[in-house]
Parts: C-alpha cells; structure tokens; sequence
C-alpha cells in the first residue's frame, strides 16, 4: 500500500511542475507586458510600471524568471520594493495590494468547505436513492427516483440558485441567508449558511449517482458469486451490503475521482451564484483584473488539491480492491 500511495505521489508531483512550467511560460510569454497587466489601471504611472517591472525581473530571461517563482515556491524569493515573500511564495498581486497567499489562504476556507459539505451531500443522496431504487426495482418509488434523477441532471445551478434563495430563504424562510462562517468559530452557524448552497451545488451530482449506483447494484445483483452466496443460505441483506454494494462502490469512487475537478467548477458558479468569497470568486476577479499572478497562484492551488483528493481517492479504491496496488 505505501509503494502505491508513493508512486501516485510521485506521479503527482511530476504533473504538477509540467502544469507551473506550461501555465507559467502561457502567462508570461505573450506579446502583452505581463508589467503593464499588472499595474493598475487608476494609478499606474511611468514610475509605479518601472518599479513593477523590476520587481517581477522582467528585465532577466524569461528561463531565470521561471526558475525565480518555482524556486519561491519552496523557499520564498526577495520581491525588491515589495519586500521578501516567504514561501509557499505565489507573486504579488497589486491591485489587492498584497501577497497572493494571502489572498488565496483568506478564501480557500470557504471553496474548500463547499466543496467538500457538497460531495458528502450528493454522495449520501445519490447513493442511497440509488440503493433504494435497485432495491425496490420497477415499483413506483423506482420511476419516481429515476425521473427526479433525469430531471436533477438537466438543471444548471445558476438556474436552481435563485429560485431556491427565493422560495427558501425569502418566502418560506426556512433558511439562512447563504454565508461562509469559519467553522472552528461557529459549527452551526457554518452549517446553517452552506446548507442551501451544498444542496444546490450536489443536485446536478446526485442525479448522476442515483443512475449509475442503480445500474452498477443492479449488475452486481446478477453475478453468480451473488446467486452463490444466496444458495448458502445468506439473508438478502447480508448479501446486499456484504458483497453487491461493496462490488459497486469500487466504479463509484473512480468515478468520484473523476468528478473532483467538476466539483470545483461547480463551486465556482455556486460562489458566484451566492456571493460566497471563495477560491471561485477569487479566480474571477483575477480574470476581470488580469491579474497574471493571481490567476496562477489559484491555479496550481487548484490543481494541487484536486491531485491531493485523487490519491485519498486512490487509496481508498485500492482498499476496496487489492488488485489495484499491483497496477
């Protein structure tokens, strides 16, 4: 298990430095000043520019000034006027008027959070209508999950956002206007304020579970170890937790593995569509600002979380099935 958990590390590492060296060449190699993005544009003069420009070393080969912000990645790297940034060093954003870290360590709290209250939410729905729906196969509960589940894929969550802020919030007042509390600060409180935007953001997820677990039961119902462990005198119950659902979980997880990236996304318009300040928002105002250090800082972020989950994914998929550690 720890030469597996190694080698999806390893394999890790190496994508992530291939996405810094391609996103970073992308970003600052284009015929546009990377300094004059930078600068901001209400108050930026000759001498702000010149002192950007020399602070980004724009004036060294573009080789060295890649291997500037990698190494200050690990170690941190002197920034002139700005002053040293320590490591996990991500640039300087002037028009936040502070380090990208700081930026970035402010709103990820908040994407985090979302994203993963998100996953539980839409793996505990889907994956439970799913069973039900195999269990009770053909019945009326069946076709009702099955058509909420069609209907649940082909919602859009800016679409779902506000209907649901209206009728929840404002009509029913049910719940709590959707805002981001720091949990150490306040469990409840968080709870209550990510409730509507977790339930928004995991339907278009838990309707595609619903479909897949159904099946995937369904298939697994038909093995012959199954008929097998029923001709023993195993109670259905035993046989469908102990052998089915196991067998069906293991595509499940590969599959969440594969929707990870698709849960930061729809975090991002779920941000957006609630006015939650997280990583999503950040990324947009990052793009609306062209701010070139920003928008790499969230980036490798990103994608630096996105692989850590894929490998806590791995592992357990591994768990699930011994065979894969020898892949």
């Amino acid at each position: 298990m720890l030469r597996f958990l190694i080698r999806r590390a390893l394999g890790a590492i190496v994508i992530i430095l291939l996405l810094i060296c391609l996103t970073y060449f992308a970003f600052f190699s284009l015929a546009v000043d990377p300094a004059q993005l930078a600068c901001p544009p209400k108050s930026c003069t000759p001498e702000l520019l010149a002192q950007i420009r020399s602070n980004m070393h724009l004036n060294l080969p573009v080789y060295q000034q890649f291997w500037n912000y990698l190494s200050g990645l690990f170690v941190g790297q002197d920034l002139g006027t700005v002053g040293h940034c320590a490591a996990p060093c991500f640039g300087y954003s002037y028009n936040a008027q502070r380090f990208v870290w700081d930026e970035i360590s402010a709103n990820y709290p908040a994407t985090f959070v979302l994203a993963i209250g998100g996953a539980i939410v839409f793996l505990a729905i889907g994956v439970g209508l799913g069973m039900l729906s195999a269990w009770k196969q053909g019945s009326i509960l069946d076709r009702v999950a099955s058509s909420i589940s069609l209907i649940g894929q082909s919602t859009q969550i800016y679409f779902v956002g506000p209907l649901a802020m209206a009728l929840f919030v404002y009509n029913l007042q049910w719940l709590d206007v959707p805002k981001y509390v720091p949990f150490t600060q306040d469990p409840v409180g968080c709870f209550m304020g990510m409730l509507l935007p977790w339930l928004v953001m995991s339907i278009i997820f838990w309707a595609n579970y619903t479909r897949q677990v159904r099946s995937l039961m369904l298939e697994q119902l038909s093995e012959d170890h199954i008929r097998a462990a029923r001709a023993k005198g195993m109670s259905s119950r035993y046989v469908w937790f102990r052998y089915a659902l196991r067998g069906a979980m293991a595509p499940i997880i590969t599959i969440f593995g594969i929707d990870l990236g698709a849960v930061f996304s729809g975090a991002i318009i779920t941000e957006y569509t609630f006015s939650i300040q997280g990583l999503g928002f950040l990324a947009v105002k990052s793009v609306n600002n062209a701010d070139l250090y920003l928008e790499l800082g969230v980036l490798i972020f990103s994608s630096v979380a996105i692989l850590l989950f894929n490998i806590i994914v791995d592992a357990a998929y591994a768990l699930l099935d011994p065979r894969v550690r020898l892949a």
